[in-house]
């Protein structure tokens, strides 16, 4: 049996562009849970811990200036 060239173009145009469509519709989703991260206030303690200071009185805001 013979195949005409014009079904196997069709064939060759069928098979591309079914691969084109499976690659084109792979794609990936991130969903997070919750709402969106907001920055908090982070207490002074902490903020004392995290930058290696002696004293968390720079980092409470009563012990603030005021300009």
């Amino acid at each position: 049996m013979q195949t005409s060239k014009y079904t196997r173009i069709a064939v060759v145009v069928l098979v591309v562009l079914f691969l084109v469509l499976s690659v084109i519709s792979c794609s990936t989703h991130v969903h997070t849970s919750g709402p969106a991260h907001t920055s908090k206030k982070v207490p002074p303690g902490q903020a004392k811990k995290m930058s290696g200071s002696k004293s968390a009185k720079a980092y409470a805001p009563g012990q603030q200036k005021k300009n």
